[in-house]
């Protein structure tokens, strides 16, 4: 009953959109999480849709706002709203992995594209409507496992976020640090909330590792990092994306000068060479948006937002050639132009989507960075 009651939603859902006459606008359905666990994500990217503009590919542009609360059932409710009360014909969101899964879902079985914010992995079939505007785990845990390998790092201390994100990048690092040679000497894990790791350091520090790797996001990211140094750890300590935020900073204080982490290149756009393909466009973002913010407030997070602009301004004159919005066609041919236009340059650098791969990034997506007394520096 479970099953047929799903496939029986799923074709009223797509009925339902299917129905709709086309509008003399481009409506875009933006879901992100404002309240909640990932609110200091959503917040960013809610204050970067103040750069959207009022028209695209002339025609107007009209943006429906939504709050998930970090909540996949939230999630899953309001991308039906979206799609059938109000006929978005894309969707950008959500901010967290959780409610992006969700969105997913209804993203295929109406046939709406869907501008995922998160690294979401979805199983085959689940994924057909969905492309990334945040760098796979697996780009950035090769960056790291390439830095120790010419660091001469031999073996590696873990210890990260009992949840996906943690498992994830535990896979991922272990799978681009096995064949350059590196060893995962300890696993460790910590939950979200925790306030102290202590027993988990002091097995790390007993072992002794070349470096470790913390797999931490926000403000969450700083804990094992200053309970290692409080404990007497030298070594290098290596954080990930999750925690290229100035929350690991301040929290941190001198403890985290030093850490070597990869990130998107918004986060240091003055310092890219004027080569890199995102410069530009980089600039473009921080400047306007530390204007409107305050100093050093960018986030890779809110540049995401930014960064499905971009690739709106690019899909949507094409599919616009076509058909008018507001109808299946105006939906597929906005999925075929996401597939077929190619070298799409963003912030966090150059996306190349097809039918088959929905994360677009290279390497140019990707650089890495330390903290110098307080700063982000770019390294080589």
């Amino acid at each position: 009953m479970t099953i047929r009651r799903t496939v029986c939603a799923a074709a009223a859902l797509l009925l339902a959109t299917a129905t709709v006459g086309a509008h003399a606008e481009v409506v875009v359905g933006v879901s992100l999480s404002t309240t909640g666990p990932s609110a200091s994500l959503g917040i960013t990217q809610k204050n970067s849709l103040a750069f959207y503009p009022d028209t695209i590919g002339g025609e107007k542009l009209r943006l429906v706002v939504v709050d998930d609360a970090s909540d996949p059932s939230t999630g899953t409710r309001l991308a039906r709203k979206l799609v059938t009360e109000d006929h978005v014909d894309i969707i950008v969101g959500s901010s967290a992995v959780a409610p992006s899964i969700a969105i997913a879902e209804v993203a295929t079985e109406s046939h709406t594209p869907q501008l995922s914010l998160a690294p979401v992995e979805l199983k085959p079939g689940k994924g057909d409507w969905t492309y990334r505007l945040a760098q796979p785990i697996s780009l950035m845990a090769e960056a790291i496992a390439a830095r120790m390998a010419a660091s001469g790092v031999k073996n590696v201390g873990f210890i990260g976020f009992s949840d996906a994100y943690g498992e994830s990048w535990l896979k991922d690092f272990t799978a681009a640090a096995t064949p350059r040679g590196i060893k995962i000497v300890d696993v460790e894990r910590y939950a979200r909330a925790d306030t102290s790791v202590t027993g988990q350091v002091a097995k790390l520090t007993s072992i002794k590792p070349d470096a470790i790797l913390v797999a931490g996001a926000g403000t969450g990211a700083a804990l094992p990092h200053t309970a290692l140094r409080d404990r007497g750890y030298a070594g290098p300590i290596y954080q990930t994306h999750g925690a290229a935020t100035k929350d690991l900073i301040r929290i941190g204080g001198k403890t985290v000068d030093g850490a070597i982490l990869p990130a998107g290149p918004v986060i240091v756009a003055e310092q890219l060479p004027d080569s890199h393909p995102s410069k530009k466009t980089a600039l473009e973002y921080v400047t306007r948006y530390e204007k409107a913010n305050g100093p050093d407030t960018r986030t890779q997070f809110g540049a995401h937002t930014w960064d499905a602009l971009q690739v709106l301004q690019r899909i949507v004159p094409v599919a616009l050639k076509k058909v008018k919005p507001g109808t299946p066609e105006f939906r597929q041919a906005l999925k075929t132009a996401l597939e077929s236009e190619r070298d799409i340059v963003v912030s966090h650098g150059v996306l190349n989507y097809t039918a088959t791969v929905h994360f677009g990034f290279d390497a140019r997506g990707r650089v890495l960075l330390t903290i110098d007394h307080g700063k982000w520096k770019l390294l080589d």
